[in-house]
C-alpha cells in the first residue's frame, strides 16, 4: 500500500474509478456526492473539468487532513458530447453514432485539498469498426451501459469486439487517468 500524508476521499459512484484506486496500492474512502452534471454554452473539451470541479465543489469542508478525488468522463463526436444515455433507445443512438468512426474520451480529475482545486483534463482518441444493430441489441441487452459516458466500457464486450484502435490512455478511456492522478498525488507521497 502507498501511504500519503493526507487521507484520500473519493467521490464517486463508479466502481471502476473505485477498483483502479484500489490497484494503484491507494488506501481511500468512499464519500458521495450528489450535484446536477448539466452544463451548456462550453466547448465540448471544457465539460469534463467543468464537471469534475463543480463535484467537488458541491462537497462541504473535507478537512485539512483529507484530500477529495472528483472525476468526470464525457465522449465527444463532432464537438458534440455524449453523457450518459437515459434509456435504450438512446444508448442505441450513441452507439450507432460511434460506430465505424472515431471520437474523443475526455476524462478529468479534480483534486481538492481545503479550498484550493486542480484540476487535469487527459484525453484519448477511440476508433469503432461499424457495429451491427444486432451487435449493439446484444451489448445493451447484456451490459446495460446507462450509467457510462457514450453508453459503452472500453473493458466490456462491445470494447473488445469492437475497438480497432486507441490513441492514448486505455484507463483515461475507462474513467480515471491513472497517470495523471499520480502525478497530482506525487506530493502527498510518504512511502512506498
Amino acid at each position: 500500500m502507498i501511504t500519503l500524508n493526507k487521507k484520500i476521499l473519493l467521490a464517486s459512484n463508479s466502481p471502476r474509478r473505485k477498483q483502479l484506486l484500489e490497484q494503484m496500492g491507494l488506501n481511500f474512502e468512499v464519500v458521495k456526492i450528489e450535484t446536477d452534471e448539466t452544463c451548456t454554452g462550453m466547448e465540448a473539451a471544457e465539460v469534463s473539468g467543468f464537471l469534475a470541479k463543480k463535484k467537488a465543489a458541491a462537497f462541504g469542508d473535507p478537512g485539512d487532513d483529507c484530500l477529495l478525488i472528483c472525476a468526470d468522463t464525457v465522449v465527444v463526436i463532432n464537438d458534440r458530447v455524449l453523457g450518459k444515455p437515459v434509456n435504450t433507445e438512446e444508448a442505441v443512438q450513441m452507439l450507432k453514432s460511434l460506430s465505424g468512426g472515431v471520437h474523443e474520451v475526455y476524462t478529468s480529475i479534480c483534486l481538492r485539498e481545503g479550498s484550493t482545486f486542480s484540476v487535469e483534463t487527459d484525453v484519448a482518441r477511440v476508433k469503432f469498426r461499424t457495429l451491427a444493430e444486432e451487435e449493439i441489441n446484444y451489448y445493451i441487452d447484456t451490459c446495460k451501459p446507462f450509467d457510462k459516458a457514450g453508453a459503452y466500457g472500453i473493458q466490456e464486450w462491445i470494447g473488445m469486439v469492437g475497438i480497432e484502435k486507441i490513441e492514448g490512455s486505455f484507463y483515461t478511456i475507462m474513467g480515471l487517468p491513472t497517470h495523471r492522478l499520480f502525478g497530482m498525488l506525487q506530493p502527498y507521497i510518504q512511502s512506498y
